[in-house]
């Protein structure tokens, strides 16, 4: 396909097992070694100590209950209990359902009630949030059909260990089970549960990890949280493939034990998005700390901007830094930089396809895959594309065709060798530090608002977060409401990164002739208005 946006990444054997099976060969060639550092735990766990806990809460998770294809919940921060319920869940032939601390009574009710989750694991509360009052109020009205929950850090897990039977029964697990459910907002649509495979993971984590050269002598700081694809797929599978060890510098991101961790623990790798190396970059303490045992890391989930890779690279020591791109919908990586690549394809490319992955662009009219150069809708197959959206057909066919192409929704161009820039969304996706939201569910949530008659959500450009939501609103005949009302309208109800940060009412919004509204219009009015043309111009990768 010479001269066509088309490429393959090379071919090399992918990894035919499950993930217990991963982890057994790992634990038998670095038994003692480090396989986890939890430092807000201040906990250590070595590979052979990883298998052993991990045996004892599945022996645990059937003592109450789960068996093959049950789903189990896990509404948590980063914590070790994380990585045990990770392989136990799939040592046991279950489902392991992420949930994002940050999600609410409204957002936690929808995944409740899609999921079909038999046991949720989970904190009764943090320095953020009180857990279980929300969960109550999620139950409310509607019938979730949870039957239980586990208490984190209390008498509840340990009764649960305890209670463990002596041994597993024998389970028959494939590779290609369904081991996984991420919620994401995809491409269409309110946030559909994702379904991945031991295959889809493991193999995923395999192959970011040989672009990253990781080995058993890499140390790699994670301060990205687990229940994200970053977290428990380019973290943790990373880790387990290769034999790396994990250092989780605490259980949310904190900039400074961020870098105490890098410091400390003479890390070789560094994780974020970008708004977490800013954050470590402003802390006033920065230059107290060693990176000299950096060597390499990962940029993602969000638009590198240019200057900061480079402030990375320099200041950090981080001269393999790589930029990973892709999507849950992709398990989660479809394009990544390699170590050598120079800083201009580093800072300007999400890099080329990742081994065993096929990536075109097409014309999103005529689905024809267009030239070099030229702008076109990404599409990736392979290994690595998900098993389905759970419980809807409809919205995997709408993103999966019938040639097994994932339509990723997001727009690139296709350098000669073989490197991708990505140049925006053909939805209206935001990207707000890393957390990829849908407007139309933020939308929804706001129609409720007895005063609002109309409203439309949409990302503005920001320098820190990439971008953040912007919100306008069309308030009831005789009705008045302040930016402030509508905001303490979504606390508690919707994650707090979907609340808009920029909120105008108006009495009209601009439209095409035949009545659609022009999303576009009112995000470059909020340019020009807020004086944004500098960051929206700004160069990122």
């Amino acid at each position: 396909m010479a001269n066509l946006s088309y490429s393959s990444g090379p071919a090399v054997p992918l990894i035919e097992g499950t993930i217990p099976d991963v982890l057994e060969a790992t634990q038998s060639r670095y038994p003692d070694c480090e396989a986890l550092v939890s430092r807000h735990q201040k906990l250590r766990v070595s590979w052979r100590q990883l298998k052993e806990r991990s045996v004892e809460t599945a022996r645990g998770l059937w003592a109450i209950g789960i068996r093959p294809g049950d789903r189990v919940g896990m509404w948590s921060t980063s914590c070790a209990e994380w990585l045990y319920l990770q392989i136990a869940v799939a040592r046991i032939g279950a489902v392991l359902v992420n949930i994002n601390p940050a999600y609410r009574a409204h957002d936690l009710r929808h995944v409740l009630l899609r999921s079909r989750i038999k046991v949720l694991f989970m904190h009764a509360s943090d320095n953020r949030a009180d857990y279980v009052a929300i969960l109550e109020e999620a139950r409310q009205g509607e019938h979730i059909g949870l039957e239980r929950t586990v208490l984190l850090g209390s008498p509840e897990w340990d009764e649960m260990l305890a209670r463990g039977i002596p041994n597993l029964p024998g389970i028959v697990t494939s590779p290609y089970d369904v081991v996984n459910i991420q919620y994401t907002s995809g491409t269409t649509g309110r946030p559909k549960g994702v379904l991945l495979t031991h295959h889809n993971l493991i193999n995923n984590g395999y192959l970011i990890g040989r672009r990253l050269k990781a080995t058993h002598e890499d140390r790699i700081c994670a301060p990205v949280p687990l229940y994200h694809c970053f977290g428990c797929v380019i973290g943790v599978m990373v880790a387990l493939t290769s034999g790396a060890t994990l250092v989780m510098p605490a259980a949310q991101f904190d900039p400074l034990a961020t870098l105490e961790a890098v410091h400390e623990e003479r890390c070789t790798a560094i994780y974020g998005v970008p708004t977490m190396f800013i954050a470590e970059f402003e802390h006033p303490r920065f230059r107290e700390f060693d990176f000299s045992s950096v060597r390499t890391g990962v940029m993602a989930g969000a638009p590198c901007p240019i200057d900061l890779m480079k402030r990375v690279v320099n200041d950090m020591h981080c001269s393999e830094l790589t930029i990973c791109y892709g999507q849950t919908e992709s398990s989660p990586v479809l394009a990544m930089s390699d170590t050598g690549d120079s800083l201009e394809t580093r800072v300007t490319t999400v890099g080329r396809a990742l081994e065993m992955t096929e990536v075109k662009l097409i014309d999103p009219e005529t689905g024809e895959t267009v030239p070099v150069g030229r702008q076109g809708e990404l599409c990736t197959r392979g290994y690595l594309v998900m098993k389905g959206y759970d419980g809807d057909p409809e919205a995997t066919a709408r993103v999966i065709d019938s040639e097994g192409w994932l339509h990723t929704g997001d727009l690139a161009i296709m350098r000669e060798d073989g490197c991708y820039r990505i140049t925006g969304r053909a939805k209206d996706m935001i990207s707000r530090g890393g957390e990829k939201i849908y407007p139309r569910e933020v939308e929804e949530y706001l129609h409720t608002h007895p005063k609002i008659a109309d409203v439309y959500v949409f990302g503005i450009p920001d320098a820190r977060l990439g971008e953040i939501v912007g919100a306008w609103i069309s308030l009831k005949n005789g009705c008045r409401a302040t930016a402030d009302e509508i905001r303490e309208y979504c606390k508690g109800q919707i994650a707090y990164f979907k609340i808009p940060q920029h909120i105008r009412f108006v009495n009209s919004f601009p439209i095409t002739a035949n009545g659609k509204v022009q999303k576009y219009l009112m995000r470059e009015f909020e340019v020009r208005e807020l004086g944004l043309e500098q960051i929206a111009a700004a160069a990122t990768a």
